[in-house]
């Protein structure tokens, strides 16, 4: 299952979420918002806001679903839903 994230490389949520994904051996891809150049912040926030009208960090799109803020029961129940396809 695919795990992407928009963090904020100074957020200690942000830090948490990619810790819960690592200790479970969970690969998954990020980019920290605020480190982006100011073209790539505009199409950062065009995409959270496709999915949603929240753009609160830790954004998470695990497979098709969207989890905003830390939520690691959330995170577990997505990625269990995800392994019994």
């Amino acid at each position: 299952m695919k795990v992407f994230m928009y963090t904020l490389s100074t957020c200690p949520w942000c830090r948490k979420t990619k810790q819960f994904f690592k200790e479970r051996n969970v690969k998954f891809d990020f980019v920290d918002y605020d480190l982006a150049d100011d073209e790539e912040q505009e199409k950062i926030l065009e995409d959270m806001l496709k999915h949603t009208s929240n753009t609160t960090f830790p954004f998470v799109i695990i497979g098709k679903e969207v989890v905003v803020g830390y939520n690691p029961e959330r995170y577990q129940e997505l990625l269990n839903k995800g392994g019994k396809k």
